[in-house]
Order: C-alpha cells, then sequence, then structure tokens
C-alpha cells in the first residue's frame, strides 16, 4: 500500500513545534494536522526516515549486538574467533537476533565488520583478541593497490546475503533489517596504516606525499562499497549505515578531496538502482565536518554525543533526517538518568525524522538491564 499525505504537504521536523515533555511521554500544543497514512506493515524505522507521521521516534543501538550481552558471551566462549562468529551464517543469523528477542528494537543490524570485504579484494586481515583489525601486508604503493581486486560480494561473502535474508524472514517486517559497509577512507585508513591508530600518519604520508596512489585506493573501495550496498539491499537489508570512523581525522579541506567525493559517488551509485533504500551516515567526532557530511546525499547523518542535538538539526536543516545521539556512557548511570537523557535527546530533535540511538556503539561492560530500561522508555514515548 502506498503512503498519502491527506493534506497534500509535506511535514518536517522544523514546521513543527517542540514537544514539551510529560514524564517520558510528549504532547504537542499545536492544532491538529491532516495525518499522513502508510501501510502499518511498513517498519517504523522506514516510516520515519522518509518524514511520514508515526507515533514515535524509531530506536536501535550500535554495536546493539555485543559483548555487553551474556548470550554474546557464550557463543564467544565456543567460538573464540571474531572471524569465525561473523563469517558463519548460523551464527551471524543467532548474534544478529539477540537483542531482537530480548529488546525488540526498531532496527535489527546485520552482525558482520566493516573489514569483512577485504579477503575478497585480495587484502587478508584477521581481528586479534585484544588489539584488533590486523592488515598482514599493508598497503603503501602503487604495485600494491593494483594488485587489489574490486569486490563481488556474491564470491566472497555469501554468508552476508544468506543471513540478511533470514533475518528478513525472521523480523518479518515488524523492524527494519540494517546492512552497513565501512566508507572508503576509512577502509584505507585501516590498510593503510596495518590496523586502528591513534595519529593516522602513515596514510596522511600518503595523501599529502603521494595522493595519486591514495586516490586509486579509494576508487577501488568506491566502486566495490556501492556495490556491496546494493548486493545487501537485494539480499533483505531494508537500510544501510555507512561507517565513516577515521574521516573526522581529516580537515575540513581534506575532507572535501578524500572522503566528501567518493561518499558522494557511493551514493549516487546506489540511488541509481535502489531510489527507496535509506543510506544513514555515521562519523565519530563530525562535530566540525556535518554541513559536508549532508553534501554527500545520504538520507540520514548520525549524531554523536559530542554534538547537541539541537545544534545538529539546525545545521544539517529540515530535509535530512538525523540519528542518535545519547552518550554510551550514559548506560552506566542510574535509570532515572538515563530516562532523563533520552527525554532530553528526543526533544531536542522534536518530531519526526529522528532515529533515537547512542551516539556512538555500546561500551563493553554496560549493564544489561540498563540497555533494557532504554529501549523501554524509548518505546514508551508518545510525540
Amino acid at each position: 500500500m502506498s503512503c498519502i499525505n491527506t493534506s497534500f504537504t509535506s511535514i518536517t521536523p522544523t514546521s513543527v513545534p517542540s514537544p514539551k515533555l510529560r514524564g517520558s511521554r510528549f504532547a504537542f500544543s499545536s492544532k491538529s494536522r491532516s495525518p499522513i497514512l502508510c501501510s502499518l506493515r511498513e517498519p517504523l524505522l522506514l516510516n520515519a526516515v522518509r518524514g511520514i507521521d508515526v507515533e514515535r521516534p524509531p530506536v536501535w543501538l550500535m554495536r546493539q549486538a555485543g559483548r555487553y550481552m551474556k548470550s554474546y558471551q557464550i557463543i564467544c566462549e565456543k567460538y573464540p574467533s571474531f572471524r569465525e562468529r561473523s563469517e558463519n551464517v548460523d551464527l551471524v543469523v543467532e548474534i544478529s537476533l539477540q537483542p531482537w528477542n530480548v529488546f525488540k528494537p526498531d532496527g535489527v543490524i546485520l552482525f558482520s565488520d566493516i573489514l569483512t570485504p577485504l579477503p575478497g579484494m585480495n587484502i587478508p586481515f584477521d581481528i586479534v583478541k585484544g588489539k584488533g583489525p590486523v592488515i598482514f601486508d599493508p598497503i603503501h604503493t602503487a604495485a600494491q593497490v593494483d594488485q587489489v581486486r574490486e569486490f563481488v560480494p556474491g564470491d566472497s561473502v555469501p554468508y552476508v546475503g544468506e543471513a540478511l535474508k533470514i533475518l528478513r524472514k525472521e523480523v518479518d517486517n515488524k523492524a527494519a533489517v540494517l546492512g552497513f559497509v565501512g566508507a572508503p577512507f576509512t577502509l584505507a585508513s585501516y590498510v593503510v596504516e596495518g590496523g586502528s591508530s591513534k595519529h593516522f600518519s602513515k596514510i596522511k604520508r600518503l595523501a599529502f606525499s603521494e595522493p595519486e596512489i591514495l586516490h586509486s585506493l579509494l576508487k577501488k573501495f568506491t566502486t566495490s562499497m556501492a556495490r556491496y550496498i546494493q548486493y545487501q539491499a537485494d539480499s533483505g537489508a531494508q537500510a544501510v549505515q555507512i561507517f565513516d570512523s577515521w574521516a573526522t581525522e581529516l580537515s575540513p579541506a581534506d575532507f572535501e578531496e578524500f572522503s566528501l567525493p567518493y561518499l558522494k559517488q557511493i551514493v549516487d551509485t546506489v540511488k541509481e538502482t535502489h531510489p527507496q533504500l535509506p543510506l544513514i551516515l555515521y562519523a565519530s567526532g563530525s562535530g566540525g565536518l556535518l554541513e559536508r557530511l549532508a553534501l554527500t546525499g545520504v538520507d540520514v547523518v548520525s549524531l554523536d554525543w559530542t554534538v547537541d542535538m539541537a545544534d545538529g538539526r539546525k545545521r544539517l536543516g529540515p530535509n535530512i533526517a538525523v540519528q542518535g545521539n545519547v552518550d554510551p556512557g550514559v548506560l552506566f548511570g542510574s535509570k532515572e538518568f538515563i530516562t532523563r537523557r533520552i527525554n532530553d535527546t528526543v526533544n531536542k530533535a522534536g518530531k519526526g525524522k529522528h532515529i533515537l540511538n547512542l551516539g556512538h556503539g555500546i561500551r563493553v561492560g554496560t549493564p544489561e538491564e540498563n540497555v533494557a530500561h532504554f529501549f523501554e522508555v524509548a518505546k514508551g514515548i508518545r510525540y
């Protein structure tokens, strides 16, 4: 069933007054408006992103499937290798569904890693416990870039497609199934640095001394990640988040050279084949780049907790949805404190085009009962 706006006018977050809090719920003092009608079978998250009237903001949490959950820890004891857990269809589905079975979030994200495509691009890696990602042969030369293959998801990661298909059946449109990919600059950072980095000196040396080599690598990641998003969508993902975790290590001018054009190319390519697929962009520490993130053409910008939600809304404008942005550290606080911070964030976001989330992934050691409280409060909100 198609969505129908009975008033034939669009409603944006800036066209309505800010909601007034009554405990953990909202009330509006504005005059009644003609509602936008839509099939109830469409997941809440998709309706919110598209600007359709919803009763509350949808909610999911980055890293909601992970180490804070006792059920996940049990799986880790049996399968200690992260790659095994993230490359086995049955385990991927089981882990992805753990938070769904307990909390019923409005988004169920695939359990995977942004580096999962690397072996299929002829870039061997592993994730070592206590150390993180390790690239066995970091890329620094044009000859090495020539050896990087463009990614063919169906051949290299068929388990991702199979897992997404199963998740769609299991969730049954009661929530949106989310896929995700790494952005070109962030992937390049890992493969040039050889893993995680504090100062990003190696990739900046490459960018500023031999930029043509970096651009060649970024082009390959761009083509490959656009194809990966399309593959995930064809396999059942109803929205896809792009993680550009390290782009904020760039100055605004360098972001415009080494990240922005490649993100825009991915969005343009995907929108040609999947125009209705919502694309979400997250970059940690992006306060200085918000307006530039919007230039990528994504549907949603995910804010980290260092940006005031009201300021972020104002800077991004009414035509783009926002996600976030409660500090993940808040989940170590009291339940009353968590409730206040949720309400503050939703109040500042205003009505519509907002996905409630954290400003980063859930931290290791977060009390599981506090995550449960977060979801309980969030799902009890009404505009």
